[in-house]
């Protein structure tokens, strides 16, 4: 049979399973020239030769891992984020285009501040698999870069990722602030946003897969949020930034968290590409002498 042939049987079975169409086509493709070590131009011009010996195997492995709805970055052991590869396994929330907006707030915001006199200090509380602390850490030249995480396995991912992208950060275990230094300019999360019911509903790439304390966090999906403003009521300098991921309905809300919390002020929540509200922005007061 022709790699072609593999993979359109095996973006049948992909169909069958649930998996729509366009995503099944793409997933297919993606896992053949995983199996083949080929790029995309190479499994376009090859695609109607005889199958490589070994490939049926490899192949057919990988399908029946996304058949189970395994998530491909799992199957394929990364995912991309701000144009770089991050190492991502299961035990480590798989990083989302959305969040990638915290990466644009943050490098617009430090393009208006200048050069100062110290490095600008950041920290990434939950850090996972480290994409925004390490992708903020290779944007920001001289930028000192902090991680936290509860999770000893994302720690050592994200240290893994930061070793093979090059990039400086100092990761501490532990919840929210962890043992960082304080105070710091810009304090960066994605924290656990999803609501105990809602929990039960999302597709099961998600709700099988991924850890649910990256995911979950109370009825409300607010309980995480809550303890970030906390958090940055605290760990930011005067002028500092908080950027902040949060899920779809929950903007009002977290618009009045941010009011209700004296020492920082409430500035707005960037739309996401698909006009949800998403990362929502705030700074901690100026001293008044």
């Amino acid at each position: 049979m022709t790699v072609h042939a593999f993979v359109r049987h095996a973006r049948a079975q992909l169909v069958a399973a649930g998996i729509p169409a366009e995503e099944a086509a793409m997933d297919a493709d993606l896992l053949a020239r995983h199996a083949l070590g080929w790029d995309l131009p190479t499994l376009v011009a090859r695609s109607t030769e005889e199958a490589p010996v070994g490939f049926e195997g490899r192949f057919q492995g990988l399908v029946e891992r996304r058949l189970r709805r395994e998530p491909m970055a799992y199957i394929r052991g990364t995912q991309e984020f701000w144009g770089r590869d991050f190492l991502v396994r299961p035990g480590v929330l798989i990083p989302r285009p959305e969040t990638e907006f915290i990466i644009e707030e943050a490098l617009a915001w430090a393009a208006t501040r200048g050069p100062g006199p110290a490095p600008l200090r950041i920290l990434d509380i939950g850090t996972g698999s480290g994409c925004l602390a390490i992708t903020l850490a290779l944007e920001l030249a001289g930028a000192r870069v902090a991680a936290t995480d509860v999770s000893p396995e994302a720690l050592e991912i994200a240290r893994e990722n930061a070793r093979r992208l090059g990039a400086t950060v100092t990761c501490h275990l532990g919840s929210y602030l962890g043992d960082a230094d304080l105070p710091v300019d810009l304090l960066v999360s994605n924290p656990p946003y999803v609501t105990t019911s809602d929990y039960e509903t999302i597709q099961p790439e998600v709700r099988d897969f991924e850890p649910i304390t990256a995911l979950v966090s109370g009825d409300d999906g607010l309980d995480a949020i809550r303890e970030v403003v906390r958090a940055a009521s605290t760990a930011l300098a005067p002028g500092g930034l908080l950027l902040m991921e949060i899920g779809y309905g929950q903007a009002a809300e977290v618009e009045r968290l941010i009011a209700d919390t004296r020492e920082i002020t409430f500035l707005r929540i960037a739309d996401d590409l698909q006009g949800v509200p998403r990362i929502a922005k705030a700074a901690r007061r100026q001293l008044v002498r």
